[in-house]
């Protein structure tokens, strides 16, 4: 059996909606915004007022969210271009003096062969 409620006041579902709202609308996060006191929408958009202005969040945007994850310091600061891409990429993987080919002995030895070990009799 639920307690009889005043019917002045809302439900609490209706009430904690109501100060989210307030708060979203004032700049403040969730969190801040379920701190609001107040029985009305009035109350509470006032609060939520106060509040934005003691913190300092009316004036503040929320950051737009970042696609792909964060970002490397290195991306985006080279003019934009594939160019620009391609030297940087140059600057940071230089070229290396090619391997010499294998002699024709090294080529016909056995990479897996071990040399020197024999199965002993008991």
């Amino acid at each position: 059996m639920e307690p009889e409620q005043n019917p002045q006041q809302p439900h609490p579902a209706e009430l904690e909606l109501m100060k989210v709202r307030a708060g979203m609308a004032a700049g403040l996060t969730f969190e801040q915004s379920a701190r609001l006191q107040g029985d009305t929408v009035e109350a509470l958009t006032a609060d939520a007022q106060t509040l934005a202005a003691e913190l300092g969040a009316a004036n503040q945007t929320p950051p737009a969210p970042r696609v792909g994850g964060n970002r490397g310091s290195d991306v985006g600061g080279g003019g934009g271009t594939v160019a620009a891409g391609a030297e940087e990429y140059r600057r940071k993987h230089p070229k290396r003096e090619p391997r010499p080919l294998p002699t024709e002995e090294q080529q016909r030895r056995n990479p897996w062969q071990t040399s020197g070990y024999t199965m002993g009799s008991r």
